[in-house]
């Protein structure tokens, strides 16, 4: 617990701290209130509107296209005390290196969670402001809603820890912000759209964030171009594939820097 209070008090001497509220409502209200003001139906292809039950929940799907934020915040835990070097000093204040890591994936993983809930609630008001502003009624109920954001910000914690677990492997903060940005904007929407390859998307972290909404813009992007859309799993089958990869990683973040030179 001691190590889990310096990790947390670490974090709000750094930026993060100051930059990730702002992100979150950034990317949660900012974006889903751009969508309503927009009009899916307005979209190209055109989808469904909020006022249906597939346009609301496409909307809060849009979310899930911002989870690179909160992984590069759990990036940034480990990477920048290996570009800073603190991190000979922090395995020299506590030897035990696996306690040092788990310290940080807890810490990462609280803050992970309260930023998917900044983040949820600033989605909540853009999606119900917004369309109480354009006299629209949202598609969905709000215990429905709530449901889907709840599993959001759950995903933004898990996204957290992936972040974590991929900083402590590549330990180069350039290499694992470009790793991070380039498998989460490009590897995975171009799978979402390529014939064969699309079978494997809902079992990637991508996929298995869409299915906690059971809507995925890369699944229309799909029709356009093969015709049909992408299968997504099922939202309880999504939830434990995302939760295996963040145990995955939080494995990874613990093992990897056991006997690794530090230097």
């Amino acid at each position: 617990m001691n190590l889990v209070r310096a990790e947390l008090r670490r974090l709000l001497t750094t930026p993060l701290w100051k930059w990730g509220p702002a992100a979150a409502l950034l990317s949660g209200g900012g974006l889903t209130a751009l969508c309503v003001l927009i009009g899916p139906e307005h979209f190209d292809p055109p989808m469904p509107g909020v006022a249906t039950d597939a346009g609301a929940r496409l909307v809060l799907s849009m979310i899930g296209l911002t989870v690179l934020v909160p992984a590069l915040f759990g990036a940034l835990a480990v990477t920048s005390e290996y570009r800073h070097g603190t991190i000979a000093y922090t395995f020299l204040f506590a030897p035990r290196r696996h306690r040092v890591l788990a310290a940080k994936l807890a810490a990462y993983a609280l803050a992970g969670a309260v930023y998917g809930t900044l983040v949820a609630l600033a989605a909540a008001a853009g999606l119900y402001g917004t369309a109480a502003l354009k006299g629209v009624e949202v598609g969905i109920g709000a215990g429905t809603a709530a449901g889907l954001l709840t599993g959001l910000a759950a995903a933004m914690a898990a996204y957290t820890v992936i972040g974590v677990g991929v900083g402590a492997l590549l330990r180069n903060q350039t290499a694992t912000l470009l790793v991070l940005g380039a498998y989460l904007y490009m590897v995975e929407h171009v799978l979402a759209i390529i014939p064969g390859f699309s079978l494997a998307y809902p079992f990637l972290p991508g996929g298995a964030t869409a299915a906690l909404t059971e809507s995925s813009l890369m699944s229309a992007a799909a029709v356009e171009v093969t015709g049909r859309a992408t299968a997504l799993l099922p939202p309880l089958l999504g939830a434990a594939v995302l939760l295996a990869y963040a145990l995955a990683a939080a494995a990874a973040a613990v093992l990897a820097p056991m006997r690794r030179d530090v230097a």
